[in-house]
């Protein structure tokens, strides 16, 4: 089950340390490449909130096709939607 709690907490202490950085776009980099798995979360019409895997579909896919439980770490970063999600993924990617 998804704790959307729980990822809201990390998108705020996320958004917070790429705030403080004076490179930004550094410090959002450094995010990405510190977690196994990175989610976009966005406000969401029909759903509590929007997810987007920006980092880490496969080893989500992995973990869901063998039922394990699976040890990674993983945060979270706010996007306005989820367009702005799949841009951030495709931006990092390169």
């Amino acid at each position: 089950m998804i704790d959307f709690e729980e990822l809201r907490h990390l998108a705020d202490q996320t958004r917070h340390f790429i705030r403080m950085a004076q490179d930004q776009a550094r410090a959002l980099r450094v995010v990405v490449s510190e977690y196994d798995v990175v989610l976009g979360i966005f406000p969401s019409a029909t759903e509590e909130m929007g997810l987007h895997v920006i980092k880490g579909a496969e080893l989500l896919r992995q973990i869901a096709s063998n039922d394990a439980t699976g040890d990674y770490t993983h945060t979270a970063i706010a996007v306005q939607n989820r367009e702005q999600a799949v841009a951030l993924q495709h931006a990092l990617a390169a």
